[in-house]
Parts: C-alpha cells; structure tokens; sequence
C-alpha cells in the first residue's frame, strides 16, 4: 500500500530544486522513525538520491508525476527478488510513501569497492529478460508507443528549447515514427528495465555480485531497448569498447549486428536529448550539455556526450 501525504503546496516540475526535496526527505523521514540530519545528496537530476549518515539507507525521491506514480516499484522488487533477479534490497520500512507528487522509497545503502563495467549488466538483464511470467501489479505495455509519446510531451515542455530547436526535433521524432512499422524485432518481448546503463547498477560485495536499481522505467516491451540503452551509453560516454564486447558476449547477443539497430540507437538517443531536454533548467551546465548534443545532431557530427 502506497501511503500518501496531501502536498503543502502544488508540486511542479521547474521546483524540482535540492531545497525541495530535503525538506521532502525530511518529512518523509520523520514519518519511518530515521533521522535526515547528515544526509549526504548522491544525485540530483532524473531523481534525487540520499545517503542517511544516521543509518545504512539511501533515500530515492522520484520527480513528481503529476499524481500517484502507476508503477509500485517496491511491490516489483519485492517479485523480483522472489524470482532470484539480482536487484537492490528494499530497506526494512513501510514504503513507498507519496510527498507531494512525489515517489520516495528506502534502499539498502551498498558502499561501492569498485566501479561498473559493461560486462556487470550482462547475467543480470540476461536474467530479466528471461522471465516469463508477469506480476500481478500494472506496468507499462505500449512501450515505443509510450516513448513516441514522451519524446513529444518533453519536447513540448521543455525550457531550454528555441522554437528551431523544437522543429527539428519534432522532424526526427517523425523521421523515426513514419519507420517504425518496418521493424522486425527478434528476441522475445517481456520485463524489461527500460534504462539499463551503469548508474542504474551497483556492486553488493557481500554477494559478490552485480544488481540492478532505478526501476522508474521498467515496461513490457523488446529487450533490444535495454541492449541499445547500454550500447549507446558505452559510445557515447566513451566506456571502453573492449567492455561492450564482453558484454555481447556474455549476453549472448550483439546488438549491432541487428538491422534494426540503427533506427532504435537513433530513438534511443533522441529520447535521451528530450527528456534531458525537459529535465535541464535554463542556464545550467545540464542545459549546455543537452544543447551542444542538438548542435550535433542537426549538423550529422559524431561527438561524445558528457553525462548528466
């Protein structure tokens, strides 16, 4: 059961500010019986994420939804652990709780002894992929129809976009719409994570394993989605290609050498530009970023992309 609290204010995107959310993982806090004091904030764009100093908890702060999130992330962990994928454990609290439009949920706080590598994604998606029964809670089926969608509502919303910007935009969400009835997937549909990439995986050194976090984009659709989502992060954020091989490998499955692969890496990264898009505040590092990546795409140039 997802425990909700009246706004004490209307919640909206642009708010989405640091000093929001501490005061959100403040009562959220209080409402658990754990002390917010000495929070350490580990991120702060898609969501935001603290460590408790008071407490082996991180706290995750979903940006708000515009009503009660239609995914109960800790109803599908709690499945997926049942099912043996390796994902993050839940803290011991009763969650998730809603704060003003937004998601907050606890986490197990997992220090990290070394870094993510591509090939650490490999058993672990292989593992989600392969599941072939559903839970029991809603989750999104219309995948690409779902990102045609918000690829249009970010473009749509964005702050930072001029209005040549926005059409050339919209002309490639197009270009890529008038194909997509031309592609021919080949592995079987199912769970995916829906935005596979190293941040949203972290060592256990207790296990000795990788695990999977960041479920905020979990669907039913083609699990060629989450192998192009690491395939286009290793490129662009310039990871090793040596590490991509590995992963193909231990995968079983190259993406590359799909025919599809072109016109999904081309939605994959327009949907990356929007959304960032979207999120991005006028006259912010974040907002240069997303801009210098437009530039890029309008003029055909390859270039590498810094991580937002």
């Amino acid at each position: 059961m997802i425990t909700t609290f009246e706004p004490a204010e209307p919640m909206a995107a642009a708010a989405f500010t640091p000093e929001w959310t501490l005061s959100i993982l403040e009562r959220a806090c209080r409402v658990v019986g754990l002390d917010h004091l000495g929070a350490e904030l580990l991120r702060h764009h898609t969501n935001a994420v603290y460590r408790l100093a008071s407490a082996p908890v991180v706290v995750k702060i979903d940006r708000p939804f515009g009503g009660r999130s239609p995914v109960d992330v800790v109803a599908l962990v709690r499945w997926l652990q049942a099912g043996q994928v390796p994902v993050v454990a839940l803290a011991p609290v009763r969650q998730p709780m809603e704060i003003d439009g937004c998601t907050v949920t606890f986490w197990r706080y997992l220090p990290q002894c070394r870094e993510i590598t591509a090939p650490d994604l490999a058993a672990p998606l292989a593992m989600l992929h392969s599941l072939r029964t559903r839970p029991r809670q809603w989750l999104p089926a219309r995948h690409l129809a779902g990102t045609f969608t918000r690829i249009a509502q970010s473009i749509a919303a964005s702050r930072i976009l001029t209005a040549e910007d926005r059409a050339m935009l919209r002309a490639e969400r197009a270009r890529l719409a008038a194909r997509a009835a031309e592609i021919t997937f080949v592995l079987p549909p199912g769970l995916i994570h829906g935005d596979a990439h190293h941040r949203n995986m972290l060592w256990d050194d207790e296990t000795g394993r990788s695990v999977l976090c960041d479920w905020e984009s979990v669907a039913f659709g083609h699990p060629e989605w989450d192998l192009v989502t690491l395939e286009v992060h290793c490129r662009r954020f310039a990871h090793p290609t040596v590490e991509y091989e590995k992963f193909c490998h231990a995968y079983g499955f190259d993406i590359r050498t799909w025919s599809g692969y072109p016109w999904l890496r081309d939605l994959r990264e327009l949907r990356m530009i929007t959304t960032n898009a979207y999120k991005s505040a006028p006259d912010t590092a974040c907002a240069r970023e997303v801009l210098r990546r437009i530039a890029a795409l309008r003029s055909g140039t390859p270039s590498r992309w810094n991580i937002l």
